[in-house]
């Protein structure tokens, strides 16, 4: 039996148009099946980055909450405001100034500091930042920081378990130039229960009765050691060991020893 050309004509092109349409389909199915794939990965690794950002957050508030409830025995100034600064100006201890100079609280320079120096873009560019050996000197200075300078002295007049105070306090003395600053330590404290390093029985630091230090830099010479330097600055050889990290005791030429002496 010989089909009729036309007929045979016909029958091809209806075969091709049904090929192409289930390729299409499978192909639209396919995209469809990967483009859902995608989104569920994406939801995963942003869940994977809060948890990242979280954890981040909760190491460095076990490296340094004992340091900072140090300080607060010290000069007063809330554990909770000491560690919410630590976190937000250092960006939980990785951004630029926490890992080039150990700077975790952004303090600049300005005219009296003998210390090393470190530049870069803040407000203005090129600004001259401050590098410490070591996080905890960042710690004992920023403490010392506050108290030394009088726009700061009204918040040693609260309590050290009012940190909305203090928080309130940085902003209107000008710590920071972001609007936000007071609110963002703020939330910080309550997302991270920074508070519960606050001790509601401490009093408010007599002021005339009240020990006050400054951070000195003190850069080791030919014949200096350890006992000839605690002596000289009148300090405890274990300070000066702790406050520098020294292993050994030992010490050498053109160190930068930092020390914390008494006015």
């Amino acid at each position: 039996m010989r089909l009729n050309p036309e007929l045979m004509l016909f029958l091809i092109i209806s075969l091709t148009i049904n090929s192409c349409g289930l390729l299409k389909n499978n192909k639209q199915y396919k995209s469809k099946k990967n483009q859902k794939s995608i989104k569920q990965s994406t939801v995963i690794e942003n869940e994977d980055q809060k948890i990242t950002s979280f954890d981040r957050a909760e190491l460095y508030i076990k490296t340094y909450s004992s340091v900072a409830k140090s300080e607060m025995n010290k000069y007063g100034i809330p554990a909770s405001i000491t560690l919410a600064q630590g976190l937000l100006e250092s960006g939980m201890g990785i951004g630029y100034l926490a890992k080039n100079a150990n700077n975790h609280f952004g303090i600049k320079c300005h005219k009296n500091w003998k210390g090393g120096r470190i530049y870069y873009d803040d407000d203005e560019k090129g600004e001259c930042f401050r590098v410490y050996l070591n996080p905890l000197e960042s710690y004992y200075d920023h403490s010392i920081f506050l108290k030394d300078r009088s726009r700061y002295s009204f918040l040693f007049d609260l309590k050290s378990n009012d940190y909305i105070g203090w928080a309130k306090g940085l902003k209107k003395a000008g710590y920071a130039t972001d609007p936000k600053y007071s609110t963002k330590l703020i939330s910080l404290i309550e997302r991270y229960n920074l508070s519960r390093f606050d001790d509601s029985n401490f009093k408010t630091l007599n002021k005339k009765k009240e020990k006050k230090y400054r951070l000195i830099i003190h850069q080791v010479e030919k014949g200096d050691t350890l006992f000839s330097i605690s002596r000289k600055y009148n300090v405890d050889i274990k300070d000066l060991i702790d406050q520098n990290n020294i292993t050994n005791k030992t010490i050498y030429i053109g160190q930068n020893i930092s020390i914390k002496v008494r006015d």
